[in-house]
């Protein structure tokens, strides 16, 4: 595997964060972290990509908008955080699905960013363990926690990263609809709950109809 080396004892290396607007909850957790690994980067975090040219590595961070290769040519690494085992699992979604299989071993990758979605090289691989009762915003701490976790370490590893190719079959998921969460009243709802878990009580809550009218089902955890 070849190791990218570069001379970064002259000036300090430009690290770039390219956050994504509307997740206002990840930004935060994103903004409290100290990244600035034994003082070495110069890091700026911004919500717009026009705004970016010439960072050493640029970590792209739930940002909805197309990056075209012009941009991706203006950095030396685009990273990706992706809640899969890659190649499996890639374009929507990836966190979600795996809990809606029924997994409890969650798995997530750093990779570069290319024009073919999730396609780029592997530079860091890991998993977590879901317990089988965490519901969505629990996940998704989880989840952050442990990419920004892999960040931290790909950053006091750098400029000396092992990078390495996708190897196995790519599987694709598709875009989750409104329409995906609705619950089915003939069905159990032990036998319903991953999709429950999933389910965004304030942007995607779950729901059904009886009789032509909708009902929306909201799910918190008891405290008690």
């Amino acid at each position: 595997m070849p190791l990218l080396e570069y001379n970064f004892m002259i000036k300090k290396i430009k690290i770039t964060f390219l956050l994504g607007k509307k997740n206002k909850f990840t930004k935060k957790l994103y903004l409290k972290q100290n990244f600035n690994y034994k003082k070495k980067f110069k890091i700026t975090f911004t919500e717009n990509h026009n705004k970016i040219k010439n960072q050493d590595v640029v970590f792209i961070i739930n940002y909805k908008n197309i990056l075209p290769n012009s941009f991706l040519k203006k950095n030396k690494f685009n990273l990706v955080p992706h809640s899969s085992k890659l190649p499996k699992d890639r374009g929507f979604a990836p966190l979600q699905n795996q809990v809606l299989r029924g997994q409890k071993k969650i798995y997530y990758s750093l990779i570069e960013a290319k024009k073919k979605v999730d396609s780029g090289n592997l530079l860091f691989s890991g998993s977590f363990k879901l317990k089988g009762t965490e519901l969505m915003n629990e996940i998704r701490k989880k989840s952050i926690f442990y990419d920004i976790k892999m960040i931290k370490n790909f950053l006091k590893r750098y400029p000396k990263i092992s990078i390495k190719k996708q190897k196995g079959i790519p599987t694709f998921n598709r875009k989750r609809e409104v329409r995906d969460n609705e619950i089915d009243i003939n069905k159990s709802l032990k036998s319903q709950f991953n999709l429950l878990r999933v389910c965004d009580n304030d942007l995607y809550p779950s729901f059904f109809y009886i009789k032509n009218h909708k009902y929306i089902l909201k799910i918190f955890k008891s405290k008690n």
